[in-house]
């Protein structure tokens, strides 16, 4: 076996077909099928297996494609090694966000990095939902992802680290009847027309949860991706809507509830490749990052005249 065949049954375990490897591979798929054959013939047991039209990983082929990951990271450090690199601080990182946390880390980030020395960060919004977060770190070094407090982990093949554990309150405008309230619950809310996002994104689970609690099914009125769209419809009348506490400037015509009764808070987290962290300048993006993730909660806890009004960041 050899580091190449390893890496195609490690990439088969995370995308599931032939085909879809060779695409990020690019290669063809009849040269990624040889491959596999050659390891195969190295290895006692078998590591793939039909189900349905679709090649998946035996529990031998998942143990050696857990094995690859660290067979990649001992190789990087190699190669970074020799290359004088592993320890370069002020090499390029390339790091990917959705929308709202781009907006609330990109600028911290960029501040934290300027000057000589400094890794220096390539910066990209990417707005995927949930499961397609751990694919992206294939293309870049640092991953900026989000799922819901409940939801399930991230899979083995990526590292994590949890920035913020961020609420998710009720917006709505300053002249709502149900702003006279400190909080809300799913019988309050459950009968307002919603401003959700589309299908595939983590806030919409929370919404199932609300109908669920109030008995009822949610009018969904708008399917809007983008929180400060999100917060000009919510302001212009258009509806109600599930927006994050902290990653989100304050919108003058909104003010946010938190919500009673259901789970309503997600995880912002950085995922990696393992062998990312190889590198020094990753390991200060990731260390900026955690700093960030503490000033954007130590802001709002500055603004206790927003906390009893209710006028959070939206």
């Amino acid at each position: 076996m050899d580091e190449r065949q390893l890496r195609i049954l490690r990439e088969l375990g995370e995308l599931g077909s032939v085909t879809a490897v060779a695409e990020a591979l690019l290669v063809t798929p009849s040269a990624i099928s040889q491959q596999l054959r050659l390891l195969q013939r190295s290895i006692p047991v078998p590591l793939t297996e039909r189900q349905g039209r679709r090649l998946v990983l035996t529990d031998a082929g998942q143990a050696l494609a857990g094995a690859a990951v660290e067979v990649e990271t001992a190789l990087a450090r190699a190669r970074h090694t020799v290359e004088g690199f592993l320890e370069r601080p002020d090499a390029e990182v390339s790091v990917a966000a959705f929308h709202s946390a781009g907006a609330a880390f990109f600028p911290l980030l960029l501040a934290a990095l300027a000057g000589p020395g400094k890794p220096a960060p390539r910066l990209a919004d990417e707005d995927v939902p949930q499961e397609g977060f751990p694919r992206l770190t294939r293309e870049y070094d640092v991953v900026l992802a989000h799922r819901l407090d409940h939801a399930p982990p991230w899979p083995d093949t990526v590292a994590v680290t949890t920035l913020l554990r961020e609420p998710l309150d009720v917006a709505m405008p300053a002249d709502h009847p149900l702003a006279a309230k400190r909080r809300v619950t799913p019988r309050d809310v459950a009968d307002e027309p919603w401003i959700t996002v589309h299908e595939g994104f983590p806030v919409l689970a929370v919404l199932d949860a609300i109908a669920a609690a109030a008995g009822r099914r949610v009018q969904l009125a708008h399917r809007i991706n983008e929180f400060a769209v999100v917060a000009e419809v919510v302001a212009a009348g258009g509806g109600i809507a599930l927006m994050p506490r902290w990653t989100m400037r304050p919108h003058p015509a909104l003010v946010l509830r938190p919500l009673s009764g259901v789970r309503a808070r997600r995880h912002i987290d950085a995922l990696h490749r393992p062998e990312r962290t190889a590198r020094a300048a990753v390991r200060t993006v990731l260390a900026e990052l955690r700093r960030a993730a503490r000033t954007i909660q130590e802001r709002d806890a500055d603004a206790p005249a927003a906390r009893e009004t209710g006028r959070r960041g939206t």
